[in-house]
């Protein structure tokens, strides 16, 4: 009977023991569940804070007995606790130490947690800290700590690398330091996902390469997001610019062309296709003024002439059927008073390149310049009052007044130009 008797004492006494082991923890679950039901209402907060105090300080027991430190519950509770005290100030001296325990404790509950049991907690712990980081980075950011802000958020994305906040911030505070390879990294990872500023990040990306020189990965991703947006005109715009500097200027062309006949009523094709002849219109204007300058082959330089007034031509076709569509189409005004104008001022360069013994040859010259000078007027006029500050349109309807020495009205525009500046 006594042996039975100490034999239950002894058992009375491990029981008793191994009920205090766990009673730190399962005090440090409850009252954590306690204060996150109270937190949720104002009312409550003092309550709620006294709860927290009571987890932490019985989840700081279990963490220092032997026989519940190294159990996943325990890393996890630490971890949630912990990114809550992180969060309850904004001196860092005073949250930092909160936040690097809380950090360590979340990767160890990750690594023990097999089973998934505490998945809640470390949830919570990782909203926390995730928080956490995001204000650091945004303080960081402001300060123009750029560096320190992309590692910040790229914290965030590491605990959840499906969230677009976190992306996209680590991809803004990448390019403000210039780490431009870690800020194509976290902008294509947001493409697959669900994002509302997608359009841009092509744009960005494509931004990004053409700044690295890289006009083949620039043209690719411009490409793609014209393909994702296809009324986006500034990725429309980079994705012609990119292949006429690349020398696909007809590559670009037989793409919108197509385009076209598959949607004959959007002005915004027609207007890009007249500015892919504009642009190489303009080309070929280089090499003939280099041409004129350098060689006196009178064939070689008629048939570039030949090839630059072909371009224009076909440009103002195309800027007519987007005018055709909508007449206060402000860029297609603009551009079809530029086609129109531009010759007119090749005409009137050549004219004044005349030697004095030629009169009647500048004469008729000088008639061709302003008849072709003229056709521009009205689109010209036009842009201006669509967008009485454009300096684009000004500078044109300059030009016309030149052109057709209209001294008077030339040096009026002029005094709206520089009004603008």
């Amino acid at each position: 009977m006594r042996i039975k008797f100490l034999i239950a004492g002894l058992l009375g006494i491990a029981s008793t023991t191994a009920f205090a082991q766990k009673y730190e923890l399962s005090n440090a679950k409850e009252t954590y569940d306690k204060y996150v039901a109270l937190s949720k209402v104002k009312a409550t907060y003092v309550e709620a804070d006294k709860n927290l105090n009571a987890a932490k300080a019985s989840i700081d027991k279990a963490a220092t007995n032997t026989k519940t430190a190294e159990l996943p519950q325990t890393y996890a509770l630490k971890a949630a606790v912990y990114a809550t005290y992180s969060m309850r100030d904004t001196v860092a001296a005073k949250t930092l130490p909160f936040f690097n325990t809380a950090d360590e404790a979340l990767k160890k509950a990750k690594e023990l947690d097999t089973k998934g049991e505490n998945k809640a907690l470390i949830l919570d712990a990782a909203n926390n800290l995730a928080q956490y980081q995001l204000n650091r980075g945004v303080a960081d950011f402001q300060h123009k700590q750029f560096d320190l802000a992309y590692k910040d958020f790229d914290y965030f994305h590491q605990l959840f690398p499906e969230d677009t906040t976190a992306l996209y911030y680590s991809g803004l505070a990448a390019v403000a330091g210039t780490n431009y390879p870690a800020a194509l990294t976290a902008y294509s990872k947001l493409l697959p996902l669900k994002f509302s500023k997608k359009e841009t990040i092509y744009l960005d990306m494509s931004s990004i390469y053409l700044t690295q020189k890289d006009t083949v990965n620039s043209l690719k991703i411009a490409t793609e997001g014209v393909e994702k947006f296809p009324s986006s005109s500034d990725l429309r715009r980079r994705e012609i610019e990119i292949s006429l500097q690349t020398g696909k200027g007809q590559e670009m062309v037989g793409k919108i062309l197509a385009a076209i006949s598959n949607d004959p009523k959007n002005k915004t094709l027609y207007y890009y296709a007249g500015l892919t002849y504009t642009t190489s219109g303009n080309n070929i204007g280089k090499e003939l003024a280099g041409l004129k300058k350098t060689s006196k082959d009178v064939a070689a330089i008629s048939a570039m002439q030949a090839k630059k007034d072909d371009y224009f031509a076909k440009a103002v076709e195309m800027y007519k059927k987007a005018l055709d569509i909508d007449p206060q189409y402000y860029e297609a005004n603009l551009n079809m008073g530029y086609a129109y104008i531009a010759p007119a001022i090749d005409m009137y360069n050549d004219a004044n390149q005349l030697p004095a013994s030629k009169q009647k040859e500048y004469t008729a010259a000088i008639a061709k310049t302003t008849a072709q000078a003229e056709l521009a007027k009205p689109y010209l006029i036009k842009a201006t009052e669509l967008n009485p500050k454009s300096k684009d349109a000004l500078v044109n309807l300059k030009n016309y007044y030149l052109v057709t020495k209209d001294t008077a009205n030339a040096n009026v525009t002029q005094k709206k130009i520089e009004a603008l500046q």
